[in-house]
């Protein structure tokens, strides 16, 4: 077999056996398969969908290209992804309160890409914490904490690597049967016992409309469920932020006032008890996801998540008494100006893509691959759809390196937010659950 005759199956519509697959990923691992051999390969895939049956075996192929972990330990081994949106720093709330509820989270997470904030970023706004770490001090820190947020290995889904930077160079990013093999093929590579996806839709996702997120959350269920993990999604709201903050270190200290402040009615505590509810639920230690939301619930209201998330930041290197003394740990920027409301009235919209980049563009994103980011920067105090608003009241909080960078990112948000005189109606925080 040779990458040639998967890629004319490829040019004549025929359907690739597992065994072609299994080759392709492992000389994409290998190098065996070039680059534009991958590219071609990429661009068949984006341009003719695949049916369920070679979507199952390419994630098996590429998580199968790398090293698959296993586990022995005394509870169910579950985990949540996010297909991406801004102010969406909900891992750090649920990994910690799944582990105090006796459940195992060996959470692999990523970098920020495009607009969308990431989790590795955000974590390393903590002083000395080390996301990067080898296999045997991921397990010892799963198995001692209960979780561990962490990047991933470049012993992990080596296939998808190649693929991913090849797709990003020859616009095949947005290929559904891409896309899932390549979340999937590094989720599964963790040994899970179940999965739950969160799937955004809004303005601040990549999923605009409800079509494409339905499509995609449909084809992560069936692939993930079809290669032996059990899954389900919820497709969530992304219309706005999931916190009043966009920026690294101003959403740790958002998870960190929902860890240690007890608000139990705000948004990112609701998102987090219904996707810990469904995980729950999942794992068989719920009858149902609300009976399970409100075990997540109760473990964050009791003390008992933030005491897990202290645990897993001191044995990744961060400060020991970070739980009790956040507020002076976390980076803070020196310039602060706010974005004022155009009229009086009622907070209708907001373009949460914009609120991401601009962000991006105050130094807390990458707008270049290894770019270094600065985790004080960002926004804070975000006005909520439906707020009432009085002209030139704070709409958001720019926090920035300098005042003139400030005042860029004051005049560049001028028009994302929308103000009019009707109360709106609001999304719900939770449109439909797959399946």
């Amino acid at each position: 077999m040779d990458a040639r005759e998967v890629l004319a199956r490829l040019r004549r519509g025929e359907t690739l056996d597992a065994d072609q697959i299994a080759w392709f990923a492992q000389g994409l691992a290998s190098g065996a398969v070039d680059d534009a051999q991958a590219g071609a390969f990429a661009m068949a895939l984006c341009l003719v969908p695949r049916s369920e049956e070679e979507r199952v075996a390419l994630t098996l192929a590429m998580r199968d290209s790398g090293k698959v972990l296993d586990w022995d330990l005394p509870g169910p081994v579950l985990d949540k992804h996010s297909t991406g949106g801004v102010g969406d720093c909900v891992s750090l709330l649920l990994a910690p309160a799944m582990a105090a509820l006796g459940t195992f989270v060996p959470m692999v997470s990523g970098r920020g890409l495009g607009h969308t904030g990431g989790t590795l970023d955000k974590l390393e706004s903590i002083p000395g914490l080390n996301v990067e770490m080898p296999e045997d001090e991921f397990r010892r820190i799963t198995r001692d904490a209960g979780c561990a947020i962490v990047a991933a290995s470049t012993e992990t889904a080596p296939a998808d690597r190649r693929l991913y930077a090849i797709r990003d160079i020859t616009a095949c990013v947005e290929s559904i049967d891409l896309i899932t093999a390549s979340i999937l093929s590094k989720k599964l590579a963790a040994g899970l016992d179940a999965l739950v996806l969160d799937v955004k839709v809004g303005s601040g996702a990549f999923m605009k409309t409800m079509e494409d997120a339905l499509a995609l959350a449909e084809a992560l269920v069936e692939t993930s469920s079809g290669a032996g993990c059990p899954a389900s999604a919820l497709i969530t709201d992304m219309n706005q932020p999931c916190v009043p903050a966009i920026g690294n270190a101003l959403e740790v200290m958002e998870v960190m006032e929902a860890l240690t402040g007890g608000d139990a009615g705000s948004l990112i505590c609701d998102l987090t008890a219904d996707l810990g509810g469904e995980m729950l639920r999942l794992a068989g230690m719920a009858d149902t996801r609300p009976e399970g939301a409100e075990m997540v619930m109760g473990a964050i209201a009791s003390g008992a998540a933030a005491e897990r998330f202290g645990r897993m930041v001191r044995a990744m290197g961060g400060p020991g008494d970070f739980v009790d003394r956040w507020r002076d740990r976390l980076p803070s920027a020196p310039a602060v100006q706010a974005v004022p409301a155009p009229a009086s009235g009622y907070l209708t919209a907001i373009d949460a893509e914009a609120l991401g980049n601009a962000v991006v563009r105050l130094g807390g994103g990458r707008m270049r691959a290894g770019e270094k980011i600065d985790h004080s920067v960002g926004l804070s105090d975000v006005a909520l759809l439906g707020d009432p608003v009085d002209a030139g009241a704070p709409l958001a909080v720019v926090h920035a390196a300098t005042d003139s960078d400030a005042a860029m990112a004051v005049a560049a948000l001028t028009g994302a937010f929308t103000v009019a005189h009707d109360v709106p109606d609001l999304p719900p925080m939770i449109y439909r659950s797959v399946p």
